[in-house]
């Protein structure tokens, strides 16, 4: 049996300049080993790791290729937060980092483009309303699945396949062992910062 250390930092193997969604073996074969099981309908959802970078599924499933992406952010590097980001100590950014740094701080999404759009991983980055905070982007999901718009909605509806593999939010939340982030009685988001709308998120 494989053991996970959770404190395990992916950027000590990955090389100098390189992400670890696509350059740290230790992340990927964690992936591996914690997504490789059962899906709610009771077929095994198993990944290999014979594609460069990348985790792949085939079964009558369907066929999915799949990336590693970051859930937390010290957004340390973006300029129109350094006005805030200024105001934290750098220890606590570093000890954040460090915390980002591990295997819980992340999540796998489909990496193939479909009909040359962006992946979730891209729209999520880079839709303004969304600026890469899991929270809000584990909000798009939910309504997702109780047909909801939201600012990914699109995006969401290219890769339905994927998502349908879950059910339910709930079922796409207990594999992804997100609890700590959904509230149990009502399935509703525990967001990082208070929110209203994606108007004013």
């Amino acid at each position: 049996m494989t053991i996970i250390d959770i404190n395990f930092d992916v950027y000590s193997d990955t090389p100098k300049g390189r992400d670890p969604d696509s350059y740290s073996p230790t992340l990927r074969s964690y992936h591996k080993i914690l997504w490789s099981k059962d899906l709610p309908n009771g077929v095994r959802f198993d990944l290999d790791d014979n594609t460069p970078r990348l985790l792949h599924h085939k079964s009558e499933l369907g066929e999915f290729l799949l990336s590693s992406d970051s859930i937390g952010h010290t957004y340390s590097r973006v300029k129109s937060m350094s006005h805030i980001i200024n105001q934290i100590p750098s220890e606590e950014i570093n000890s954040f980092f460090s915390t980002c740094s591990t295997i819980g701080a992340y999540i796998i999404f489909p990496a193939k483009k479909v009909d040359n759009q962006m992946t979730i991983n891209g729209s999520r980055g880079l839709n303004r309303s969304i600026k890469d905070r899991f929270d809000l982007t584990l909000e798009c999901i939910r309504r997702f699945y109780i047909n909801e718009s939201s600012p990914l909605s699109d995006t969401f509806q290219r890769y339905s396949s994927f998502f349908s593999l879950f059910q339910e939010f709930k079922e796409y939340k207990d594999f992804f062992l997100l609890q700590d982030l959904v509230e149990e009685n009502d399935l509703s988001i525990k967001f990082f910062l208070p929110f209203d709308s994606f108007d004013h998120p």
